[in-house]
């Protein structure tokens, strides 16, 4: 990763101790991450299945299990999404053996910041931001290399017409487009010329096979909104 490739670093930290938490947060936040303290394994897969961060800081022993257990959970999801281990030195035979279920590296307690920004800077020079395959609003989350669509972690099966449409608008979320434009972009440059029925036809599939997303709007006389309303 070059400096200043991103504005924002979207870090997910999970970790039950609130004042390693919060010094943890502090400092990365005052260098350009929006950091997302996550105080067990299950608040964590929540978040996870709703957004898929750039990276993830994850302590080994929480309240509610290993943290071995969520990344092999992350890894058969999300491959590729860097996470670093943070562990105490008693626990390091584990941290090792570990990486065979997908974790990137790991720091030991206690750590200085400076040592751990380095390393996480060093680790998304290494992957690149992972995070841009992945496109998600509300539970809905796409995974570009993949061609492939969830549904609070459900996998839904879309045509090539369906796939397009969520994929154009999950690209301009928060933005209203225009039904003209959707034509223009998913169906015209193709080459298939259709009409405004063909579209609100696809919508209604789409929508029917997301389980009616409250999060896939419908702007009167104008088009259609992607927008997190969670």
């Amino acid at each position: 990763m070059k400096e200043g490739k991103w504005v924002v670093v979207d870090l997910y930290y999970i970790e039950d101790d609130s004042n390693i938490a919060v010094m943890v947060k502090e400092y990365l936040e005052k260098r350009n991450f929006k950091v997302t303290i996550c105080v067990t394994i299950a608040q964590a897969k929540q978040l996870l299945k709703e957004h898929v961060p750039t990276l993830v800081l994850l302590d080994w022993n929480m309240p509610d299990g290993h943290g071995d257990s969520l990344c092999q959970w992350i890894r058969r999801k999300w491959r590729e999404l860097p996470i670093i281990f943070l562990t105490v030195r008693g626990d390091c035979t584990d941290i090792v053996s570990g990486f065979k279920n997908g974790a990137d590296d790991y720091v030991v307690k206690p750590f200085e910041l400076e040592i751990l920004h380095s390393r996480i800077l060093a680790l998304l020079r290494r992957t690149g931001n992972v995070a841009e395959q992945y496109l998600s609003c509300d539970g809905i989350l796409i995974d570009q290399n993949r061609h492939a669509v969830f549904c609070h972690s459900e996998e839904i099966l879309l045509s090539t017409a369906e796939y397009q449409l969520l994929l154009y608008l999950m690209k301009n979320k928060g933005k209203t487009v225009a039904r003209e434009k959707i034509l223009e972009q998913i169906w015209d440059v193709n080459g298939s010329y259709v009409n405004n029925n063909t579209l609100t036809v696809t919508m209604k599939r789409l929508r029917d096979k997301l389980y009616q997303p409250k999060c896939l709007k419908t702007v009167r006389s104008v088009g259609y909104r992607m927008e997190d309303t969670i």
